[in-house]
C-alpha cells in the first residue's frame, strides 16, 4: 500500500468517483480543490482547500507523497487569460512541487483536446502529434510537454490520461468516445500500480466498438477496458440527425471543441449530465 496520494480537482465529477478507490490504495489521501467542501470524507482522507495556481498553497501538500493525481482545472474552453492560472500555471506548480518533494509520479488528466483537430477517421495512436482544438486543448499540450520534459531532465515519471468523454452517453460522438466510470477507475489504478512508466500517454476510452483512437502502444500499462458504448447505439442513433460532414465537430476528435470559436464555451452545447457521486 502506498503511504500518501494527493488528488487535485477532488470536487469535480471525475474526482468524486476516484476518491474512494484512491483512499483504498494508500494510508492517507489528501484531496484538494478550490471549493470549500467535497462532502463526507473517507476514513483516511483529508481535505485541503487550495488554489493550484498558487505554488505556496499546493506545494506543501505534496510533502511525503508517493504520487499526485492532477485532475484540477477549468474543464471547458475559456479565454486564454482565464485558463492561464489554473490550467497552465497550475500544471507547472504540480510538476515542480512533485520534483521538489521527490515524488515518483504525476498522473495527469489530459484530454483528447490535445489532439482534437485530428480527424476521427485517421484512428490516431498515442504518438500522434499535438493538434489542439482550443486554448483548453493547448493547456493539455503544455502539461503533457511538461511531463515529458520533467522525465527527460529530472527523472519524474508521468502518465498522461487523454480522456475522450467520461460522461453519460447521450449523443452519437459518445458511442466512440465514452469512458465509463468503472473504466476510469481501472485506468487510474493502472497508471498508479504499473511499476515503471517513464513518460507515458494513454487514451482514456472504454472498449467501444467505435473508438476512434488506438491504445496499442500503451498496452504495457495493462489497461483493459471492459465497458462498451454499443449498448446505447440503437437508441442514440434512432434520434440522431444526419451528420454534417462540413462541421469539424462531426469529423474531428475534439467534437464540439473542434468547431467552437476560441475562448467560447464548448460544453454548453454538450448536454453533460452531472451525475456526480454523492458522499
Amino acid at each position: 500500500m502506498l503511504k500518501k496520494l494527493v488528488l487535485t480537482g477532488a470536487a469535480g465529477r471525475l474526482g468524486s468517483y476516484l476518491r474512494e478507490p484512491l483512499s483504498n490504495m494508500c494510508e492517507e489521501l489528501v484531496s484538494t480543490d478550490i471549493t470549500d467542501d467535497i462532502g463526507t470524507l473517507y476514513p483516511n482522507e483529508r481535505f485541503a482547500q487550495v488554489d493550484i495556481a498558487v505554488y505556496d498553497q499546493i506545494a506543501p501538500l505534496l510533502e511525503g507523497a508517493d504520487m499526485v493525481l492532477h485532475f484540477g482545472a477549468i474543464v471547458d474552453e475559456r479565454p486564454f487569460e482565464e485558463l492561464l492560472g489554473p490550467n497552465f500555471v497550475g500544471s507547472y506548480n504540480i510538476w515542480e512541487a512533485a520534483h521538489q518533494h521527490g515524488l515518483k509520479r504525476v498522473v495527469y488528466a489530459s484530454s483528447i483536446h490535445a489532439v482534437g483537430m485530428h480527424k476521427k477517421a485517421d484512428f490516431i495512436g498515442i504518438d500522434a502529434p499535438h493538434k489542439p482544438d482550443t486554448f483548453y486543448g493547448l493547456a493539455k499540450c503544455f502539461s503533457e510537454d511538461l511531463g515529458s520534459m520533467y522525465w527527460d531532465k529530472r527523472g519524474l515519471e508521468s502518465v498522461c490520461l487523454r480522456i475522450l468523454s467520461c460522461a453519460q452517453v447521450n449523443n452519437p460522438r459518445a458511442l466512440g468516445s465514452w469512458l465509463s466510470y468503472d473504466d476510469l477507475i481501472q485506468l487510474v489504478t493502472r497508471a498508479i500500480d504499473t511499476p515503471s512508466v517513464g513518460f507515458s500517454i494513454v487514451y482514456g476510452v472504454s472498449n467501444n466498438d467505435r473508438a476512434p483512437v488506438d491504445n496499442a502502444k500503451a498496452s504495457f500499462l495493462g489497461y483493459r477496458p471492459k465497458d462498451n458504448a454499443e449498448q446505447f447505439a440503437e437508441a442514440i442513433l434512432a434520434d440522431a440527425a444526419p451528420a454534417d460532414l462540413t462541421d469539424p465537430g462531426e469529423m474531428c476528435q475534439g467534437g464540439p471543441f473542434a468547431s467552437v470559436e476560441l475562448g467560447k464555451s464548448a460544453t454548453k452545447s454538450m448536454n453533460i449530465v452531472n451525475d456526480k457521486k454523492k458522499t
